[in-house]
């Protein structure tokens, strides 16, 4: 600001000087009518003694008109060229005045009426930055000299941005906002870094921002691209593809981004397609397994209770004596039918797919003890992949387990 200043001053002086020039012209105005003045006296007390000489006979008639002619000539000599012509006198006390309220007055209306703060904003950008970082300070200062500018809290968010500051991002766009007002794509850059600066956890807030934006603008770029990320993140591939999509329909063809985005869209397939590949072997092992129907014997139907426990399970052939899948009902289910599947594992290691050939059990338990039981039903062996659905009827008391 000091070169403003100076520059100002110059000015100042120069206006100050057209005050002055005309003051100091009229100081030689009044010093020629001085000696003019001055001339005219001596030619008239001239007269007057060639008067007196010529009443007390010391110059004739001739002498004394030829004195009188000598003077003419000479007052004539003397103020020749001297350009004696009337000046206002603009008097001493208003120039100097002025000298001194003109200044004071430049200052003080300037700073009522002008524009120091773009002045000083236009110094700040004078050149180009060396780095973000002294782009990001730059910017800072611009906001706090001016905070109204939206244009200024919209460029600090970028940068902000730009240096992983999702944080003070999202406060500059929030500030944005709060000046300029609810546009489309200051909604979409304020939900962006609330996004980021709540570690990529979507929340309510969010849902109504980009709501708001893509309301307003079908075809708000940042709203899209962020509701593709979000959706990516929370595995929901089939949105994002979607959102994705949209994203680059709107995008200029030479745009750099849509290189990117064309990435995340093919990314997102091929998770859609290894989920669906999951979700369906899942479903596979799931439907896959042993599938058995339990019912009781006519004549213990007044021997049990309906609360008493019945165990099913499915145990190796030829293997380890414990279960390897089991299921647990109630006398009161009966007859039901379940399913004995790897999903049943009592112990991870021990699947029933790993066994060719297994035996299956029913056991009634009225303590609630898969061991031991008062009464029991078991079939021969049977191939652990077979799909039929195997009989298993419980007709007998229960003794100990093979």
């Amino acid at each position: 600001m000091i070169e403003f200043w100076l520059s100002a001053g110059l000015l100042c002086l120069v206006a100050v000087s057209f005050l002055l020039i005309p003051l100091l012209r009229g100081r030689k105005v009044q010093a020629e009518e001085d000696r003019t003045a001055l001339n005219v006296t001596l030619y008239q007390e001239r007269l007057r003694e060639l008067e007196l000489q010529h009443q007390a006979g010391t110059l004739d008639a001739a002498q004394w008109q030829a004195a009188h002619d000598e003077a003419a000539r000479e007052l004539l000599a003397d103020t020749e060229g001297s350009d004696v012509r009337q000046a206002r006198r603009l008097g001493r006390v208003v120039p100097l005045l002025a000298v001194v309220l003109v200044p004071v007055l430049a200052v003080v209306l300037y700073l009522q009426w002008g524009a120091i703060d773009k002045v000083e904003q236009a110094r700040t950008f004078a050149g180009e930055p060396r780095s973000i970082e002294e782009m990001t300070a730059r910017l800072e200062q611009a906001v706090q000299s001016n905070p109204e500018s939206a244009e200024g809290w919209y460029f600090l968010g970028r940068s902000y941005m730009a240096q992983q500051r999702a944080t003070d991002a999202a406060r500059a766009f929030g500030q944005a906002v709060k000046v300029a007002g609810r546009e489309p794509e200051l909604l979409g850059q304020w939900a962006q870094a609330l996004y980021f600066a709540a570690d990529k956890r979507w929340s309510p807030q969010l849902d109504a921002l980009t709501s708001e934006a893509l309301k307003a603008d079908p075809e708000e770029v940042t709203s899209l691209g962020l509701l593709g990320i979000a959706a990516y993140e929370e595995q929901r591939f089939a949105d994002a593809i979607g959102y994705w999509q949209r994203l680059v329909a709107v995008l200029p063809e030479g745009d750099p981004s849509r290189q990117a985005i064309a990435g995340g869209i093919e990314r997102a397939r091929q998770e859609l397609g290894s989920q669906a590949e999951d979700s369906a072997a899942a479903q596979s092992q799931a439907s896959a397994g042993l599938h058995v129907r339990v019912e009781l014997a006519p004549a213990l139907r007044d021997k049990v209770q309906p609360g008493d426990t019945v165990f099913v399970f499915a145990r190796a052939a030829s293997g380890p004596p414990m279960p390897l899948a089991a299921k647990r009902l109630a006398v009161a289910d009966l007859p039901a039918e379940v399913s004995l599947s790897d999903s049943d594992a009592m112990m991870p290691q021990l699947k029933l797919s790993a066994f060719e050939q297994v035996q299956l059990v029913a056991r009634i338990s009225r303590a609630g003890d898969a061991k031991s039981g008062e009464w029991i039903g078991q079939g021969q062996p049977v191939a652990s992949s077979t799909q039929d659905v195997q009989r298993l009827v419980i007709d007998s008391p229960d003794g100990t387990p093979p």
